[in-house]
This record gives C-alpha cells, sequence and structure tokens, in this order.
C-alpha cells in the first residue's frame, strides 16, 4: 500500500489543532442528539477522493467509507468476499473471470451538481477499468494520469478485454493467468464511481467534480471537506448490505502525533492511528482506552536509485548496507514497536524465507568493498528522509541522522533532504534521489504486491512507479513474473523464496524495519477490528455513547 500519508499540513501543530477544535464542535452541533458519532483523528488531508491515483493510507482511509469494489477483503481479514459482486466464475485456464452482479444497489444522493436516475450497473465496473486502462478515455487525465497501482501491477498489459455480458454481468478476460488477480481487485484503486455521473459531469465541462464531489454506493456518503481541519461522513441509509451502526463518521485532521493522542485521552476523537512509541506507556495505562496491536504487514527501507552513480554497482550498495548499524536504529527509534528487516516482505507473510542472513554490521569489510568499488576515500550522496511519521517509520530524519553519523565512519557523506509529503514522493517516484527512505503496507496479502509492485521492471519503468530503486533485473524479474502465473501455493512459495535470494544479493534497498501495528481506540467503541493492510474501516463499528 501503498506509500501513505498525503499532503503534510503547512501549518504548524498547534495552529491545526485550533482549527480542527474550531471545525469540530460546529460540525457536531449540527447532528440530532441521539445521533450516534465517531470521531477518527486522521493523520492527514486525501489528495482527492478518488483512490485510482493514489499511493498514501491516508487518501485511501478518506475514500474507505465512500466506494464499494467488485469485490472486497473482509472486515479485519485477508479473504476475498463478494461485494458489487455476488459471485463470480472463473474458467478451468484461469484467464476469464466472470463477475455477476448484485442487482438494486444505490448511488449517494449528496451531489450538489447531479441526482442518479438509476442504480449501479455493469457500465460503472467498465467505466473503473477504462477510466484507468484506455489513454483515450475522456477521464484518463483527469485529477491525475499516474494510476500507479493499475500500472504497477501489470493490469495494462495483463488485460485483454473486459465486456458487457449484460447489465449484470461483466466477463474480463487475462491474457495469462494471474495468480493474485481477484485479491487485486479488491484494493483501494478498484473502487467503483458512477458511470452516469462521469458523463454528466463531462457534459457540464466539470469532470474533475467526480473526485471532488464524489458519490459512490458505500456505507458513507460525504457531506463535508475542509482541508486539513475535517471530513464529515453521514451513514447512507439505502446502503445495499444494510444501513451502519454509526449515524455520522467525522475525520478529524489532526497531523501531530501528541495532539492526537491529547484528543483520545479527552474523548474528542474514539480511534487514533500512529502513536508516537515514546507515548506508548502512557497510552497503556489509560483505563479509557483500549490498544490494538498485531504484526504490521509492512516494511521500511532505504532504497538505492540502481540506475545512478555509485549505486549502480552492488558493491556499493552492499558497502553503505555494511556500514549502517541497523539494530541500534530499530532500537533507538521503534523503541519496541518494530522488528529489524532482511527480507522486503514481512515474516507474518506466506513465503517469507527465514534462511537469508542479513548483511552485518561491519565497518571496517564496508571500507574494503568501497575501495574494490573504486571509493577508497569514498563519495558524497544525498538521503532522503520523509517529512511525516507513518505506519513503518515513526521518525525517518532521526533515522537519516543515524545512519548520516555512521556513514561517514566509512568516508560517505550524505546530505539529508526532505520535502513536503506530496512533492516528496512525486520526486522520489521520479528517480531524483540518490538514496531514499520509504515504506510499504501490504494491500492484499499476496507477496506479488511487496515482491512484484515495489521491484518489478513496470513499476522501475513508469515516471509514477513505486519502485523507487529503479531495480529493474532479468534474473529477478523472471522469478516473481512465473511466480504470477502458477496456482500452486507451494510452488509459488519455493518461487518467491527465491526472489528473496536474489533480493539479498542485488541488495537495492537497505531494509530497516517492520512495524508493529498498534491502534489505541476508546473503550466505548464496539466492534473496530484491526486491518492487516493498516486501512481504517468504520462499517461495522458501534459506540456506547
Amino acid at each position: 500500500m501503498n506509500q501513505n500519508p498525503p499532503f503534510a499540513s503547512r501549518l504548524r501543530p498547534v495552529h491545526r489543532a485550533l482549527l480542527c477544535a474550531l471545525a469540530l464542535p460546529a460540525l457536531l452541533a449540527l447532528s440530532p442528539v441521539s445521533a450516534k458519532t465517531l470521531v477518527f483523528c486522521s493523520e492527514g488531508s486525501p489528495e482527492n477522493f478518488y483512490p485510482g491515483v493514489n499511493t498514501t493510507g491516508t487518501s485511501f482511509d478518506a475514500n474507505e467509507p465512500i466506494y464499494n469494489r467488485i469485490v472486497e477483503f473482509e472486515r479485519g481479514g485477508t479473504k476475498v468476499v463478494p461485494g458489487l459482486a455476488e459471485k463470480w466464475d472463473i474458467s478451468a485456464d484461469g484467464k476469464e473471470y466472470t463477475f455477476h452482479l448484485r442487482k438494486g444497489v444505490k448511488w449517494h444522493n449528496t451531489s450538489k451538481s447531479f441526482k442518479p436516475t438509476r442504480d449501479f450497473n455493469a457500465d460503472d465496473v467498465l467505466f473503473m477499468f477504462e477510466r484507468q486502462w484506455k489513454e483515450d478515455n475522456a477521464f484518463f487525465r483527469v485529477t491525475s494520469p499516474n494510476h500507479s497501482y493499475f500500472s504497477d501491477m501489470g493490469m495494462p498489459k495483463l488485460l485483454t478485454s473486459v465486456q458487457k455480458v449484460d447489465d449484470y454481468t461483466v466477463k474480463i478476460t487475462l491474457n495469462k493467468p494471474e495468480a493474485p488477480f481477484l485479491a487485486n481487485l479488491a484494493m483501494p484503486y478498484a473502487a467503483v464511481q458512477s458511470k452516469e455521473y462521469a458523463d454528466a459531469m463531462l457534459k457540464a465541462g466539470t469532470p474533475e467534480k467526480i473526485d471532488q464531489d464524489p458519490i459512490g454506493t458505500g456505507p458513507f456518503s460525504l457531506l463535508q471537506y475542509q482541508k486539513d481541519a475535517v471530513i464529515r461522513y453521514k451513514a447512507f441509509p439505502q446502503y445495499w448490505a444494510g444501513k451502519a451502526k454509526i449515524d455520522d463518521l467525522i475525520y478529524s485532521i489532526t497531523p501531530d502525533a501528541s495532539v492526537r493522542w491529547a484528543k483520545l485521552q479527552k474523548g474528542e476523537c474514539h480511534v487514533m492511528p500512529y502513536p508516537n512509541p515514546a507515548d506508548l506507556e502512557a497510552i497503556r495505562k489509560d483505563p479509557n482506552v483500549q490498544v490494538l496491536e498485531q504484526p504490521g504487514l509492512n516494511v521500511g527501507y532505504m532504497a538505492y536509485n540502481t540506475t545512478k552513480k555509485p549505486f549502480d554497482d552492488v558493491r556499493v550498495r552492499k558497502a553503505v548496507n555494511m556500514a549502517i548499524n541497523k539494530k541500534a536504529i530499530v532500537d533507538g527509534v521503534y523503541l519496541g514497536t518494530g522488528i529489524v528487516a532482511k527480507n522486503p516482505i514481512p515474516p507474518s507473510m506466506w513465503s517469507y524465507n527465514d534462511a537469508i542472513k542479513d548483511d552485518e554490521y561491519n565497518p571496517e569489510a564496508a571500507k574494503k568493498l568501497l575501495a574494490a568499488a573504486g571509493y577508497p576515500d569514498g563519495f558524497s550522496t544525498d538521503l532522503w528522509a520523509m517529512p511525516v511519521q507513518r505506519p513503518y517509520n515513526p521518525n525517518a530524519k532521526r533515522i537519516a541522522e543515524l545512519m548520516q553519523a555512521d556513514l561517514v565512519k566509512v568516508g560517505v557523506k550524505a546530505e539529508i533532504k526532505s520535502f513536503e509529503w506530496g512533492e516528496y514522493r512525486k520526486r522520489m517516484q521520479a528517480g531524483e534521489h540518490q538514496m531514499g527512505m520509504l515504506g510499504w503496507t501490504g494491500d492484499n496479502g499476496d507477496p506479488d504486491n511487496f515482491l512484484y509492485t515495489l521491484l518489478g521492471c513496470a513499476s522501475a519503468q513508469s515516471v509514477s512507479g513505486s519502485n523507487i530503486a529503479k531495480f529493474c533485473y532479468q534474473p529477478y524479474e523472471d522469478v516473481v513474473l512465473k511466480a504470477k502465473t502458477v496456482t500452486s501455493m507451494a510452488e509459488r512459495t519455493k518461487l518467491y523464496q527465491q526472489a528473496q535470494v536474489i533480493f539479498k544479493e542485488q541488495a537495492p534497498w537497505f531494509t530497516i524495519a517492520h512495524a508493529v501495528q498498534i491502534k489505541p481506540v476508546r473503550k466505548n467503541v464496539i466492534d473496530f477490528k484491526n486491518s492487516p493492510f493498516g486501512r481504517h474501516n468504520f462499517y461495522g463499528v458501534d459506540i456506547k455513547e
């Protein structure tokens, strides 16, 4: 998943907190006294309300209440279950998927510019695919032409056709079997928008409205969005799976983790993401708060730009790996909320190769390897650090400082750079860096989502791809592409374990840590479930007033 949250506010935390404090009571006052209201202290503002061009958990969270996909993940798990499609058939050769869609699914009726005249149907599913797939589609470039997930998973080449059989049947034909295909369709980018709304806005000359004033088929409709302050949603009474248990859902946008914790303590919000590790002891002692924990399906890493000198030489990459004291970083920054990472996938994921040995911390060996690569006196480089806290990295700036101090001991002078979060990711994806930190939270429970999406050639060659190491290595590519096409999990496991061996030999990343997913929740919240993908889903959640 995703690399996460978008544009961090340019306001100082105290000003942001004041904005939210002013906005929230006013919004709460609009709700009937008897209404059940849940407040989520989210960490940032969404980029827009169209998940197809997002790569950040913050934007996905803001879109989650609004939309559905044709298939979904079960709440709190990785099992694929029916969504807007109530059932599906897969051909014996694994190339044809026929989806049978639900009838009577209503669209939200909240847009000021448009009122739906029909229920959800096959035209909407075709629009979801064609908007991201067909460059001549009128909406391909609306909001952004960078359909990162769709492209990074190789969808444009994989799809042969998406056909409307009738109003409630869609047939998708692939040019080869794709083991993770069904799980891929349950990911946020595949959210279904209204084709009728899109056509109306195109005709009106305002196509971008479908991503700014969204309507969906999801459990909540969007009522109001004030950037860097608040998002307000209302339960959709006609939701096909039944009305949500809460009436009003409010995202109180609170970028500072300490301010989020202060609000949770006071009962001003009910759920908060990404606590500061240093606050955890106090959070655990609060009698009104429960702390939900589970192993994170994530990895934090520093990528080497393998297309730029000196990091086009594997010996330099290996030397830098050996020059950094990883255990000291994880102990000093994660404070017990993370474990040292040696592989690009987390230990909780099937096919994890525990036999792999991590690069040892050995500055003397690093110096020798640098000399052998032609850098006896070291070199100068940049080292990019995220400006925001992420689920896989609680403090990138501090980690960068520790790396910088280790590297200077072997003659490598690293200049720390950072940018506003949206700009940071855009520049990293464009390959402007030499070394840069990022991370990933899994989207579908399949190793392909890490090993191909983050390290495959399609993503390396895309200007907006998630492969920020720009790593395209044919022996590795052959293995991960083969793993997509076989159906036996035992065979896929062997291939992915082999891919991890090649990854370790080629060292496109310095793997840092896998973070534990920690979610402080007030005890009056009923049945909130941690998502293995780090998402926040409030359908099915109740609250004791």
